[in-house]
């Protein structure tokens, strides 16, 4: 398993790799502070934002992460970001998150797809056994999403980071094998079919 830059494509977005010539572009959308409210990375000025794709940009070089900006196809602008995280190439594992969406694009197709494209060229071009997520255990919207696209619940660690504010942060750990990577898929792309209906 080997993370190398990659271009990814669904109907409406493009998960390009992440670069600081996007600095601007993230930027404009991704200094709203309800967007960061339950995030363990203050976010609230450009060099924030910068330190925030250095350090992605940082993982990509180590080979544990790769990092994307979100491109919103039909508006011909950026959105937002994902990426693939704490890779064991050895146990064909990886973590999906640090996913954030602009306001304006959330509770629409933009989540679904990226999920949809990051565990297919997960499981079907990396040819990981498992992909793990995690989020905030007070993140109900990013539970239920999870829940949604079928990534199984497996618990919570405790204490397990120290938010900006302070709070102690309990994680909720949820994951997806490759044995449930056909159902899944069916499930995702139902619901792209779906959306898509929706928008003829």
């Amino acid at each position: 398993m080997t993370l190398k830059p990659v271009t990814l494509e669904e109907r409406t977005i493009r998960l390009e790799p992440l670069s600081l010539d996007h600095l601007d572009a993230l930027c404009e959308v991704g200094l709203d502070p309800a967007l960061w409210n339950l995030s363990t990375t203050p976010m609230q000025t450009r060099d924030d934002m910068r330190a925030y794709i250095e350090t992605a940009l940082q993982w990509q070089k180590d080979g544990t992460g790769l990092p994307f900006a979100i491109y919103h196809t039909p508006e011909s602008k950026y959105i937002g970001s994902t990426r693939y995280a704490n890779a064991e190439h050895n146990h064909k594992r990886l973590e999906i998150g640090w996913t954030w969406i602009a306001r304006l694009w959330q509770r629409t197709a933009v989540n679904t797809e990226a999920k949809y494209l990051l565990l297919r060229h997960a499981f079907e071009t990396l040819g990981c056994k498992r992909v793990e997520f995690k989020t905030d255990s007070l993140n109900t919207q990013s539970r239920n999403a999870l829940l949604r696209i079928g990534a199984k619940e497996e618990g919570i660690f405790r204490n397990h980071m120290i938010t900006p504010s302070g709070r102690l942060r309990h994680s909720v750990y949820f994951s997806i094998i490759d044995s449930e990577w056909p159902e899944v898929k069916s499930r995702l792309e139902a619901k792209l079919g779906k959306y898509n209906a929706r928008q003829k």
